[in-house]
């Protein structure tokens, strides 16, 4: 006989509930298992299952004709497919089959009646299917009247009656038959095999041998189960209201449409609604301005045509649905083919192509190593692809020099689009943010307008003469382009027309200047600036010849080979008629000389015309520049200096004249503070150093000096003159005059050291242009003398001085 398991009961309990169950002597001491997946047998309780695993079936083969007793136990993992004993829990439920009925597509459905709890003693076996040894386990029932047991039955029934008033398939005699049963441990396996329950809760249950805890865990399951179905309800209440709203608002625009159309109010613009409804659907816009557009939308339908707020909507609107909030070019990462293009487009400027280059390679990197920068940095690699486009060029440096071809370059190699937006003169701060919508003829502002008119989100934008920003009452445009080309910023960047967060952060910025120190110190801070300095004559020459002539013809109804300019003759344009760091003065003359050319052809028949050094002047007029150096120097008291203006390098002239009088010093020629300055240092060094320099100590006493710097209509400043003017003051008192080839610059101080000064490479160019053959620096500009083009280098000779002495020593005939 099989034996009983009955917690702290009294051995003769045991007989007793032995003798109430008839079926247990005919429990076989090896009792066949079988395993349940993703369900747990219950005493007195029905369960139908269908079996098809081959060794269960080999089971059901073995029972025919016995007992039909079995033991039924639930798998720990749902995951294995034959479980070893290990595998299952050892406890579980006796069973009997009631009915065995074939199934063609699960194999056999079973009928099986929950008997008694049992525990797996010992496993017999695993072939050909799960064998043990089990004993039967009693539960620890509560004691006869005992007043708290009756409380959580009449608590868990009416927990169930209200969980099965909300879940219609639990049958009314189901409930009837719960609210009548008095047997807690009965009452148990009935509720739990009847409502929905996870396998390891309903495993708990079952293992729970003391009845009163097993009705109180059943407690909270039933309580959890009404909770998850009124939350349910609730929301399937919630759902069902929005869609009745949705429903009713469809059905009155329906109705007003037709009222509408009675009243002959309907028109084009109406229609066009449900168009603009397309059109934000298929702009890719972000939830905020999907928001923004269909409430703008909404007004629009409810305002007649007439309304002077219709076509405001309208044209706000047509922004919002032609933004390229998603479509973007795809970049051209090719290194050769940028060096090609760029070597195509412009000659010479070999160090800015050079920084270019390594731009366009970091961006290629970048692109390529993404993946393993987020493998290896984490989130810190959000912030590397955030900053991707936080480089932006600032090419500084004088008209006509190439900067804005530079950009066109760049944005041909990459394959972008390129918008630009000339800046010169800007003082109102709407121009970058926009005007709000409250004023009359509002529109967004310059970004805004060149990302529509580009229809990507990355093109190139060409922040031209980002110098000449102004700032006035309207407000300060350069602090609003701090915002715009900030990398951290600019991701939600709001046009105050828009009222909507857009994304700048695709877009690359170049920015050109002709004098970079103009530009606002924040805004100068967040550029990298690359100077462009003036050409030499040979570049130009070249320049000329490959690019200037060649589109001169084209522009002018030319063919190739009925026109060709001599070197010689070009040099002479560049010299004579020219003067000028960059090229566009030399493209006018050029197109000039074409024009008189076609002329020639239109009128005599000419077939080709070959313009030599003697034709120029005949074509272009007399000459407009000589350089009079050796004329203006012959006379004591004018030095030529070296100075760099917004039209890239030039010399200038100190005259110094002297009289009788004790007026002192006077200063002319538009200069600023900082070379006046300069002007009085001059005239202190050369008071404090009369015996050395071989001049009159008293000749201040009975002497007015004065100092003027021609091309008077030219505002001056700056400390570079202070050797010019000392060498000028020492020309005139000493009777010497200044060398006609020779060019200086440094900033002179009262001890009559020579300091650095800055824009050595323009000034120099402009020395060779004017034909000098001696520049005099400072010697801590020797490092710059790097930069200076092999061929200037070459024809030129350059003396470092240090102190005033070797700028007199090399100055004076």
């Amino acid at each position: 006989m099989v034996e009983i398991e009955v917690g702290k009961k009294a051995e003769g309990d045991v007989v007793s509930v032995q003798e109430k169950r008839s079926y247990l002597s005919s429990i076989p001491d090896n009792l066949p298992v079988l395993p349940l997946r993703n369900a747990v047998m219950f005493p007195y309780t029905v369960l139908k299952i269908s079996v098809a695993q081959a060794r269960s079936l080999k089971l059901l083969d073995d029972l025919k004709g016995g007992n039909k007793l079995l033991a039924v136990v639930a798998y720990k993992n749902a995951k294995y497919e034959i479980p070893s004993p290990d595998q299952v829990h050892r406890i579980g439920s006796l069973a009997q089959i009631l009915r065995v009925k074939p199934n063609t597509e699960t194999g056999v459905d079973l009928l099986l009646q929950g008997l008694d709890k049992i525990r797996v003693c010992s496993w017999v076996s695993e072939e050909p299917y799960l064998q043990a040894t089990v004993c039967v386990v009693n539960d620890i029932e509560p004691e006869i009247g005992d007043i708290e047991a009756e409380a959580v039955r009449l608590n868990l029934v009416q927990q169930f009656q209200s969980l099965a008033s909300m879940i219609s398939y639990l049958p009314e005699q189901l409930v009837q038959s719960v609210s009548q049963m008095q047997d807690y441990r009965q009452l148990a396996y009935l509720i739990v095999s009847s409502i929905r329950t996870e396998v390891k809760d309903a495993q708990a249950i079952l293992e729970q041998d003391d009845v009163l805890a097993k009705m109180l865990k059943l407690t909270d399951l039933v309580n959890h189960e009404i909770e998850v179905f009124e939350l349910g309800k609730k929301i399937q209440s919630e759902a069902r209201t929005e869609m009745e709203k949705a429903q009713r608002d469809y059905v009155l625009r329906q109705q007003l449409k037709a009222i509408r159309k009675e009243l002959g109010e309907e028109t084009d613009s109406q229609v066009k609604i449900e168009d603009y409804q397309e059109k934000i659907k298929a702009s890719g816009m972000g939830a905020e301005a999907k928001r923004k557009a269909e409430s703008e939308l909404q007004r629009l339908e409810r305002l007649p045509e007439a309304s002077s707020e219709y076509n405001v909507i309208l044209t706000y609107l047509d922004w919002l649905v032609a933004l390229p909030w998603n479509k973007s070019t795809k970049d051209e990462l090719d290194i050769l083919n940028a060096k090609k293009i760029l070597d195509e487009d412009h000659y010479g400027l070999e160090k800015i192509k050079e920084r270019i280059i390594e731009y366009l390679a970091v961006r290629l990197l970048k692109k390529k190593r993404e993946g393993e920068f987020e493998k290896n940095k984490g989130v810190h690699s959000n912030k590397i692809r955030r900053q991707r486009e936080g480089v932006i060029l600032c090419l500084a440096g004088p008209p006509g020099i190439g900067k804005t071809s530079l950009g066109r370059s760049i944005a041909r190699s990459l394959g972008r689009k390129l918008q630009r937006i000339s800046l010169g003169g800007v003082r109102d701060e709407a121009e970058i943010r926009g005007h709000r919508r409250t004023y009359i003829g509002a529109m967004p502002g310059r970004f805004i307008t060149a990302l529509r008119n580009a229809e990507t989100n990355n093109p190139i934008i060409l922040l031209d003469e980002v110098d000449k920003l102004g700032s006035d009452w309207q407000g300060d445009p350069a602090s609003a382009l701090l915002e715009v080309l900030d990398p951290e910023q600019n991701r939600e960047f709001r046009d105050h027309y828009m009222e909507v967060a857009f994304d700048l952060s695709q877009l690359m910025f170049i920015a050109t200047a002709n004098v970079a120190e103009n530009i606002p110190g924040p805004l100068l801070d967040r550029m990298e600036t690359l100077r462009l300095p003036g050409y030499t004559d040979d570049e130009k020459l070249h320049i000329a010849q490959r690019y200037l002539l060649v589109r001169q013809k084209q522009e002018n109804g030319l063919k190739p080979d009925e026109l060709k300019l001599d070197d010689e003759a070009v040099l002479r344009v560049i010299r004579e008629y020219t003067r000028e760091a960059g090229v566009r003065n030399l493209d006018r003359k050029i197109g000039a000389i074409c024009r008189k050319i076609a002329v020639k052809i239109a009128r005599d028949a000419i077939s080709d015309f070959q313009v030599e050094q003697h034709h120029v002047e005949d074509l272009l007029g007399k000459p407009m520049y000589v350089y009079d150096i050796a004329a203006r120097t012959r006379t004591p008291g004018v030095a030529t200096g070296l100075a760099v203006t917004s039209v890239g390098g030039d010399i200038l002239f100190v005259e110094v004249s002297r009289s009788p009088g004790k007026k002192g010093l006077t200063v002319t020629g538009q200069l600023g503070d900082v070379m006046r300055e300069s002007a009085e240092t001059a005239v202190s060094f050369v008071r404090a150093h009369t015996e050395s320099l071989g001049i009159a100590t008293d000749f201040y006493d009975k002497t007015d000096l004065h100092i003027h710097l021609p091309a008077g209509a030219i505002p001056k400043d700056g400390p570079s003159a202070g050797i010019t003017l000392v060498v000028a003051l020492v020309s005139l008192l000493t009777n010497r005059p200044v060398r006609m080839d020779v060019g200086m610059t440094g900033e002179i101080t009262l001890r009559g050291l020579v300091l650095p000064v800055g824009g050595i490479k323009d000034k120099v160019l402009a020395a060779h242009r004017a034909k000098l053959t001696t520049v005099i620096l400072p010697s801590h500009n020797g490092k710059d003398l790097d930069d200076l083009p092999e061929t200037v280098r070459a024809s030129m000779k350059f003396v470092l001085a240090e102190k005033i002495e070797t700028v007199i020593e090399n100055a004076l005939a």
